[in-house]
């Protein structure tokens, strides 16, 4: 009972925790699509931005207009996008053709930048994803830039339009969504370049490269799913993960996974207290209930012992031998072994009895019941007192001179009994012995009679004898 209601509540319990890991990971995964339909939105605003400055920067009725006709010409697509940054067109050798910020481009040069410098010696026209970088002065925040190279019909190089993203943009993001206080949200490059979280695990992760790291290895071969690991800091976590439509970007969901399974551990908790208090308590009821049935089991063996015993010598009782009789006649009537039976009387014993009182006689019978105990030591034997001074022995596997020899050995041993008290007679028995030795047409009761016969010869050939 206490094996099946652990099982059970193990069994339930561990479901749970799994529909808990479900719906944990459902959780993670709508945020997931959320933030990816977000990032996927306003990088699309900026790519829109940076084509249509592009296209416009190479249109030659342009040229031709008023410097503030040219720059809402050349910007008007990129007013829309959130937590933007400058926009800027810069020719082949990095200064500022044209500035989102004003209509006469601010004086700067931008070569030394990684996304300027990819463009040089690269001719695809597709956008690039910079890593993390400070800002100038005076901002000095973390951005992003997205960049277009603008070349010639030939493919020659002219320049990159380039549009930087703040990264706050990000945190205003993330933080909408509530994922825990241990977990985390965060966005990263496919070369493994960290570009924003929230909460922020570390002041300094920003910026920082985990391509090595086992965990992102794996996101990186698997492409979007969830898996349960350890995190940098060797806490358990979830993860959920998915790239950002065709964007070199990662979303990672780590969620940590005590916080996922807080609310399962209180209730396991709860429940295995419970269980445990129950199962104890069974197991409680069910040692006193043993111990109750150990003891009525006791009491009746006690009963059924005393109901098979002779009170005044301790021998079994009439009932018992016939018991034990009927049992081994059938036994050796199936084994064909010989059975063989004694049957004892105390000689004179009424004599005996009469001249020295019944306290005396009823201790003669217990130093006879004694001797005969003393004397048969095979398990299957059995001694019972037959009634008044009479005494039987059931001797199974016994042949006539087997039995012959212990019923001498018991007739030797009373005859060598010193006197009860001082002046009291010596205590002889007399024995009839009857064996069976496979006799067809032979009965129990024929058995029993001609040890009975034989007990009376022995009587009457002048008793302490043996007669069989």
């Amino acid at each position: 009972m206490v094996v099946s209601i652990l099982s059970i509540v193990t069994f339930l319990l561990i479901r749970e925790r799994g529909s808990v890991e479900m719906a944990a990971t459902r959780a993670a995964s709508n945020i997931v699509q959320l933030i990816d339909a977000d990032v996927l939105r306003n990088v699309e605003l900026y790519d829109v931005s940076l084509r249509g400055l592009i296209s416009a920067s190479q249109r030659e009725d342009l040229k031709q207009v008023s410097p503030t006709i040219r720059h809402m010409a050349l910007f008007d697509r990129a007013t829309a996008a959130p937590y933007k940054g400058n926009i800027l067109l810069l020719d082949s050798r990095g200064d500022v053709l044209a500035d989102s910020a004003s209509v006469e481009p601010r004086k700067g040069n931008f070569a030394d930048r990684e996304y300027f410098q990819s463009h040089v010696d690269n001719p695809d026209p597709g956008m690039l994803i910079s890593r993390p970088f400070r800002a100038r002065p005076p901002e000095l925040d973390w951005r992003i830039s997205f960049s277009r190279r603008v070349s010639n019909e030939r493919g020659e190089f002219l320049g990159v339009a380039e549009a930087a993203m703040r990264l706050d943009y990000f945190s205003q993001l993330f933080k909408s969504l509530n994922v825990g206080r241990d977990s985390s949200v965060n966005l990263i490059s496919r070369d493994g370049i960290l570009l924003a979280q929230e909460p922020p695990r570390a002041d300094n992760l920003i910026g920082q490269d985990f391509s090595q790291r086992p965990n992102f290895i794996r996101i990186l071969r698997e492409g979007n799913g969830s898996f349960k690991g350890l995190s940098n800091n060797l806490q358990p976590r979830l993860y959920t993960f998915s790239q950002v439509g065709d964007l070199p970007l990662i979303v990672i969901v780590a969620l940590s996974s005590n916080e996922v399974f807080a609310s399962w551990q209180r209730t396991a908790l709860v429940v295995g207290g419970a269980t445990g208090a129950l199962c104890l308590g069974l197991l409680w009821l069910t040692w006193l209930l043993c111990r109750e049935l150990r003891r009525r089991q006791s009491a009746e063996q006690e009963l059924a012992q005393l109901a098979a015993t002779d009170a005044l010598t301790g021998l079994d009782n009439r009932r018992s031998l016939d018991q034990t009789l009927a049992r081994e006649w059938g036994r050796a009537q199936r084994s064909h072994s010989d059975l063989s039976l004694l049957m004892l009387d105390v000689d004179h014993f009424k004599a005996f009895n009469d001249r020295y009182g019944h306290p005396l006689g009823d201790e003669a019978l217990r130093i006879v019941a004694r001797v005969i105990s003393d004397n048969i030591r095979r398990p299957g034997d059995l001694a019972a007192r037959y009634g008044g001074e009479e005494f039987a022995v059931v001797l199974p596997e016994t042949d006539n001179e087997g039995a012959r020899r212990i019923a001498e050995h018991i007739r030797l041993a009373v005859e060598r009994q010193p006197p009860i008290r001082d002046g009291t007679s010596p205590i002889t028995i007399s024995i009839g012995l009857s064996t069976w030795a496979g006799t067809p047409k032979s009965s129990l009761e024929a058995l029993c009679s001609m040890a009975d016969k034989a007990l009376y010869q022995a009587k009457a050939e002048g008793r302490n004898r043996v007669v069989g």
